[in-house]
């Protein structure tokens, strides 16, 4: 049996990068290939307002990142926000992923804002803070991708953190069996990551920049919480939404 994501992709690349890596989506898509677990997506740009048709349903849905605000007033965040909350409310798994991870912990009762420790970007270490039998691989220390200037500053109040570190304290989070996020970017590769570091080199500064760079050409856990978030939706739904 094969599960169905629907992957709600809630940016496009900038021009320059699109010919290399096409979206969000296909980055996903590449992350989730050749897992323990089989999958396959659908692709909707809510930015652009796509959304799966009423009649379809999904094991999950992924939202991913985006430069956008979480806590922005654009209509197509509200409109994401209504569509999201019917799904939550009618027992789906969902999964969020940088703009996602915010934007869900905000929907269901917790808080996101300007992060007052600036940009993470690079590869970030986090503790992890407890293990659930859909963490396989398992690891202690957990290695990510990131690229954000907002954090989530305070929980739903049913949610349990997954990992945190002292830059980031909600780096990934879940709420029963029926919602996990994660700060970090599993489907970013090391040259995507150097690409949008090049781009964004003099908004960031020489010494964050230097420091993101060189922490490139470390290993990440990418690949294993793809597996993560494939083993979460394949579990049974327990929560009381379900």
């Amino acid at each position: 049996m094969s599960l169905h994501i629907c992957i709600l992709e809630t940016d496009v690349l900038r021009p320059e990068l699109v010919e290399a890596y096409q979206g969000y989506g296909r980055m996903f898509e590449q992350l989730f290939a050749n897992q323990p677990i089989a999958a396959k997506f659908s692709v909707y740009n809510v930015m652009q307002g796509e959304y799966p048709a009423d009649d379809l349903t999904f094991d999950a849905y992924l939202v991913t990142g985006s430069k956008a605000d979480s806590f922005g007033s654009d209509p197509w965040i509200a409109t994401l926000k209504t569509y999201l909350l019917k799904r939550y409310e009618r027992g789906d798994k969902l999964l969020g992923i940088c703009f996602g991870h915010q934007l869900l912990a905000l929907l269901l009762g917790g808080r996101a804002e300007r992060a007052s420790q600036g940009w993470g970007v690079g590869i970030h270490d986090y503790a992890v803070a407890r293990h659930e039998p859909w963490m396989t691989p398992e690891v202690d220390s957990l290695t990510l991708l990131i690229s954000h200037q907002d954090q989530v500053t305070a929980l739903p109040s049913d949610a349990q953190v997954v990992a945190s570190s002292e830059f980031c304290p909600f780096a990934a989070y879940q709420i029963g069996n029926q919602v996990l996020c994660f700060q970090g970017h599993p489907e970013f590769v090391s040259e995507y990551s150097r690409a949008l570091l090049d781009l964004r080199q003099q908004q960031l500064g020489e010494p964050i920049y230097r420091n993101a760079v060189a922490s490139l050409e470390r290993e990440h856990h990418g690949r294993a919480v793809g597996e993560w978030m494939l083993r979460f939706v394949a579990q049974p739904t327990t929560s009381p939404n379900a």
